[in-house]
């Protein structure tokens, strides 16, 4: 059976969610051979493993945190080498889609960003993807070199398949270019205690409608209660209202969650672009003309001010039961 390179994304051996939705995906397509770089890269064997892993490739460098992705690409193409893969998978995040793009030039390959699903072709990976705002569903695969893949996250459910989790060093040479980039600081974003946004399996955003930032409250509430990340369209962000790394739109981050609730949005093709994906969407939303009730699966007519409040209260009471 052919290998899979998956990526490996942790912090400081704690494995990212998306990383275990990878190996699910490249089990369907080859045996998965997991990469992990930096610090703590020798922690994740146990948790790669539990979901699939066949061998674990790892190598522990300063170069990792001290300088911008070049040092990961280096890594990457010495693994590729190293094992001939059938593809390489890498989360879609904005360091994973450069990382991909690096690496793919490198290898005068072609490559396939955000797609949420991948299955076996008779001439490679097949990868599905949601395209023009997720109004087309497309099926695209790499006709040239090694495919380079990255997946959009909650593409596919975690569970565990053990497997061996063989851990073996990778050999590493770093490029000259590997030290251009120098990180000078690190600030620690503030930790809300909900998940992370592009993560999460439910997002509840506010827009508009919140009619100022002193209301956004609500929509932490509820997403508190459902234990939920929280968005806001453009309209909000550039009105103050909540913090532009929490923008959900084609300017701002996409997600594809499980569930979305939309409070007080109307539904901009700039606010679709970036949650068209979510596989179910609710709208709450004094217009009944609102765009947004063309993409619903589920919408309440009705002043956000009565509904998430009354809604907040009845999840709290089913889960106090």
């Amino acid at each position: 059976m052919a290998e899979v390179l998956v990526y490996v994304d942790h912090l400081d051996g704690a494995v990212r969610k998306p990383t275990l939705e990878l190996l699910i995906l490249a089990r369907r397509v080859g045996e998965p051979v997991a990469v992990a770089l930096g610090n703590g890269a020798a922690d994740t064997a146990a948790t790669l493993a539990e979901h699939g892993a066949a061998r674990v490739l790892t190598h522990e460098a300063a170069e990792y945190g001290e300088y911008l992705v070049v040092p990961k690409v280096d890594a990457l193409q010495a693994a590729v080498a190293a094992v001939s893969p059938a593809a390489v998978l890498v989360p879609s995040s904005a360091e994973g889609k450069e990382i991909a793009a690096r690496l793919a030039l490198r290898l005068g390959s072609g490559i396939i960003t955000d797609a949420v699903d991948l299955e076996v072709g008779d001439e490679g990976p097949v990868a599905t993807q949601s395209v023009f705002a997720a109004a087309f569903t497309t099926k695209s695969r790499v006709s040239k070199g090694t495919p380079v893949i990255t997946v959009k996250p909650n593409s596919a459910a975690v569970e565990p398949a053990p497997a061996a989790g063989a851990v073996e060093a990778l050999s590493v040479t770093f490029s000259a270019a590997a030290t251009g980039t120098k990180v000078t600081s690190r600030t620690p974003r503030e930790s809300t205690g909900r998940p992370e946004l592009t993560e999460a399996a439910i997002v509840v955003s506010g827009g508009r409608g919140v009619n100022g930032a002193e209301n956004f409250g609500l929509i932490e509430a509820l997403a508190d209660s459902l234990g939920a990340a929280v968005g806001a369209s453009r309209a909000a962000v550039d009105a103050g209202w909540y913090p532009h790394t929490n923008q959900v739109g084609q300017t701002g981050k996409s997600v594809s969650p499980q569930l979305y609730i939309a409070n007080g949005i109307s539904g901009a093709i700039q606010h679709r672009a970036g949650m068209q994906a979510s596989k179910t969407i609710v709208a709450v939303n004094k217009d009944p003309e609102a765009p947004i009730f063309d993409l619903v699966d589920y919408g309440v007519v009705g002043d956000l001010f009565d509904v998430v409040p009354q809604l907040t209260e009845e999840i709290n009471t089913r889960k106090g039961c």
